[in-house]
Parts: structure tokens; C-alpha cells; sequence
């Protein structure tokens, strides 16, 4: 390929070698759902040993403890499964991190559990692309540039997270400190759309649980004396659900919480998503979420407390970043792929990445589509594309082609 030198052609073509299709059968054939903490511990094993061929340091990290706010409005530890971390090179001149992650959205419950391959050569299966098939491309990738001599010049880390889907509660603490002074990052999450396009600018993402206690009473009787948490919750997100506009989407998602039909509930819980596009549209959703917190409280005489928080911040796609997306899509280019890049509203572990100043190209991973669905799939050809093209964007990389 013209604009390659010797050496990255070399390296390119060491990507197409690598057993990436039988590694995501295998992959995929094992049930990592987020709250299946025995197939993540089987996954996690499968990763270390897949990951044992690079050198550095691996170890399998625990993740830090969690808390969830359960029906009854009582905080409970949640389990979470164990993090791939391997660091290489600590002291070389350029430093990257590389993230993914393990777990997918397929319970070990759920009826999508095996693969199969569509008419047109796509291979279906739970986590084929998001994110196995990302995984096996950035091994592929890691694998084939150690054998360049600009390794040398190439430091990494890689952390595989075991709770991504869910939020990344137990590893958010993992990655932060494997960004710190990383020059750049690439996640391996699905390219945006089957063509390969890139995710560019992302909203940023908050989870809250609002716990809503009133005091119960005979519906009958005396329901003058009761403070209904249902009807107080409900209140709340109709509230905040006039509260969307452009630049913050709000989703009263589940309200949790009642009893008998001749008591006044004392007890509910409001679940709610909130997606904010830049960090002055989240200064903004935190400003109103606690002034209808304190409106609900005062006007239905009721206690409420607020759990949760904003565990992605907005990343939009600012100086350093467009750099690294440019460097990217000219690899594509030398290599014969077009690469574009949009904004999307979803968000991942890229957000945290970005929001401590790394620059990020967090959609890395194989082309395919009907993510988080019972068709999800994988454009088998593109696990060698992509492969090739984090193989020769990281040699930019550790040659400075990106200062």
C-alpha cells in the first residue's frame, strides 16, 4: 500500500494472521451478562490467558465495592466481577491506554445465547460486536506492533472492565488511574454505524434513584393522615420530564414502591436517566434536579433523598481530540478505508477518558450493528480491517505523529 513504509506494512499484514474469528466464537459462546458474575469470572480467565502473549504485567484487579438503592429504599452491596489490567512498558516515551470491556447485556437468563451466520456472511451472536469482537481486534492490533521496532518507543495499558454496561461502577476508579498521563486512548467499543463511522461528541449520562418516604394510613379511614410517596413521585417526574429540552434528555424510567390498595403508600423510588450535551448543560440538570427535589419535599410533606449522580460526564470533541480522530482517518485513508466520524447520544467509558483530558477515539471496534439486541452481529471482514487500522494509527502514535 502507497504512504506505508516497510516496516507498517509488515505490521498490517501481521494483523491478518491473528485467530480473531475463532476467538470471538469462543468468546461469545460464554454468557458474560453484567450481573453474571460466573461467566465474567470465566470470561476474565479466558481474556488472561488470550492477553498472557503480550509482555508487561497482568493481573486481574478487583473491583471496588458498590452500592445499589433496592426496592425497599435500603442500600445493598452489588458484585461486580474482576478487571483485566495489563501495563507495558511504564517508562517509554509515548504513553497509551486502551480499554474494553468483558461484560455485555445478555443475562445468563436471557434467550439470546448462541451464534449462528446470516445469508449475507454477517456471524449473529450475543457480544460478537460489542464487544468481543472489539477485544480480539485490539489484541490482534497489540500483538502485531510488538513485533515493529517502534514498540520500543510504545508504552500502553489496557484495562477490560467487568461492569461497562452497567456503568462501570466497580472500575471507573481502575481506568482513571490507568489514563493518568496517557498522551491518547482508543476504547473498542462498535464503530457507530455498519460503514465504520466513528463516534464523535457524546452527551454525558447521570443515573439517579430518588427515594421518596411518606407516611402510610387506611385508605379509608383516615387518608388525610398519609403522605402518599407514589403520588409524590409521580409528581416529581412529570416535573422533570417537562424539564427536557435541547441539550438534556430526561427519562423517568420505573417508579418502584406501594402495597395494598387500603394503605397509603409511605415508600417510593423514582429511577431516571438524564443526558446532558455539555457540562454546563449538566451544571444546569443538577441545579434543577435539586430545586424539584426541594419542591416535592415542601409541597407533599414528604422526605426525599437523592442517590445516584452523573457517572459520565459529556465528552465533546475538542482540540486534541479532533487531532487524534484526523490521525485516524488518515490511516484509514492509507489503507484504503474511508473513516468519518458523527456525534451520537450514547455514551461509554470514553467519557471518563476524555473528561480527564486524554484524547479518545472510543469506537475502535469491529463494523456490525443491532447492538444490546437479539440480532446483534459482526461484518466478519472488518475484524482485519480494524485490526489494521489500530495496528498502524498506535505506530503513528509511538513515531509522534500525532504531536
Amino acid at each position: 500500500m502507497s504512504g506505508l513504509s516497510a516496516t507498517e506494512a509488515a505490521t498490517i499484514e501481521r494483523c491478518a494472521e491473528r485467530p480473531m474469528l475463532d476467538q470471538v466464537q469462543s468468546w461469545a459462546a460464554l454468557n458474560s451478562g453484567s450481573t453474571n458474575s460466573g461467566g465474567l469470572a470465566q470470561m476474565a480467565a479466558a481474556l488472561a490467558d488470550a492477553f498472557a502473549a503480550l509482555p508487561g504485567e497482568l493481573a486481574l484487579r478487583e473491583p471496588a465495592p458498590v452500592e445499589l438503592l433496592d426496592e425497599t429504599g435500603r442500600t445493598r452491596p452489588v458484585e461486580h466481577g474482576r478487571n483485566l489490567h495489563l501495563a507495558v512498558r511504564p517508562h517509554a516515551p509515548v504513553q497509551l491506554l486502551l480499554t474494553g470491556h468483558m461484560d455485555t447485556v445478555f443475562a445468563a437468563d436471557h434467550p439470546f445465547q448462541s451464534l449462528d451466520w446470516r445469508s449475507d456472511g454477517a456471524l449473529r451472536g450475543p457480544g460478537v460486536a460489542d464487544m468481543k469482537g472489539g477485544i480480539a481486534v485490539m489484541l490482534a492490533a497489540l500483538q502485531a506492533i510488538e513485533g515493529a521496532p517502534q514498540a520500543a518507543q510504545l508504552g500502553y495499558e489496557v484495562v477490560i472492565n467487568s461492569d461497562e454496561e452497567v456503568g462501570s461502577p466497580g472500575s471507573a476508579a481502575l481506568i482513571a488511574q490507568a489514563a493518568r498521563g496517557k498522551q491518547a486512548a482508543f476504547t473498542y467499543e462498535p464503530a457507530l454505524l455498519p460503514d465504520g463511522t466513528l463516534a464523535g461528541a457524546r452527551p454525558g449520562s447521570g443515573n439517579f434513584s430518588i427515594l421518596v418516604e411518606g407516611r402510610a394510613a387506611h385508605a379509608g379511614r383516615n387518608p388525610g393522615d398519609g403522605r402518599n410517596a407514589i403520588v409524590a413521585a409521580a409528581d416529581l417526574a412529570l416535573r422533570l420530564a417537562r424539564c427536557a429540552r435541547p441539550g438534556l434528555t430526561i427519562n423517568p424510567a420505573r417508579i418502584d414502591g406501594g402495597g395494598p390498595n387500603n394503605i397509603v403508600p409511605d415508600r417510593a423510588i423514582l429511577r431516571l436517566n438524564l443526558r446532558p450535551a455539555t457540562p454546563d448543560d449538566q451544571r444546569r440538570a443538577e441545579e434543577t434536579l435539586a430545586s424539584l427535589v426541594a419542591e416535592i419535599a415542601r409541597e407533599h410533606d414528604v422526605a426525599v433523598t437523592l442517590h445516584g449522580g452523573f457517572n459520565r460526564p459529556p465528552k465533546p470533541l475538542d482540540a486534541p481530540a479532533k487531532r487524534l480522530f484526523a490521525l485516524v482517518r488518515d490511516c484509514g485513508r492509507l489503507l484504503g478505508q474511508e473513516i468519518g466520524w458523527r456525534d451520537t447520544g450514547g455514551v461509554c467509558d470514553g467519557n471518563n477518558i476524555a473528561a480527564l483530558g486524554v484524547p479518545i477515539v472510543d469506537t475502535m471496534g469491529v463494523r456490525g450493528g443491532a447492538i444490546h439486541s437479539a440480532e446483534e452481529y459482526l461484518i466478519v471482514e472488518s475484524l482485519v480491517e480494524r485490526a489494521q487500522l489500530s495496528a498502524l494509527s498506535l505506530l503513528r502514535l509511538a513515531a509522534g505523529a500525532a504531536s
